[in-house]
């Protein structure tokens, strides 16, 4: 095994992360468990249940990202949109869209970098 994968899974040697759920080397986990994100594109979510267990992905020069996995068979669908929460999504999108500054629609999402629409920010490079 190598250094790397052996500070993913922990040993006398060389201790991994703490933790009493089991762990997996990325890519090798069992069937059947499944992280947010695959969950998610099954149309599922974990649905309460706690998490099974851990998968760590090694890294160079770097700790190990963790991933944590659930049980497929727990999982409970998506619950589904209703039109409150259509709704309010399209009031925060349009807010994210209306600059601080002038109060108009800028046509995309306002940067959080500058805080307005780009022609507030740069009023010289204003097109005629």
């Amino acid at each position: 095994m190598s250094l790397v994968y052996g500070k993913c899974l922990g040993s006398a040697s060389m201790p991994g992360p703490v933790s009493t759920l089991p762990r997996h080397v990325w890519r090798c986990a069992p069937d059947g468990l499944a992280t947010r994100r695959q969950l998610r594109a099954l149309g599922l979510r974990p649905g309460g249940q706690g998490v099974q267990a851990e998968v760590f992905r090694p890294r160079y020069r770097r700790g190990p990202l963790v991933a944590y996995l659930y049980r497929i068979d727990l999982a409970k669908p998506v619950r589904p949109m209703t039109p409150a929460k259509y709704a309010a999504l399209a009031k925060a999108m349009q807010a994210r869209r209306t600059c601080p500054t002038c109060r108009t629609d800028a046509g995309y999402c306002i940067p959080a970098s500058l805080g307005m629409c780009v022609s507030c920010a740069y009023p010289e490079q204003r097109v005629a």
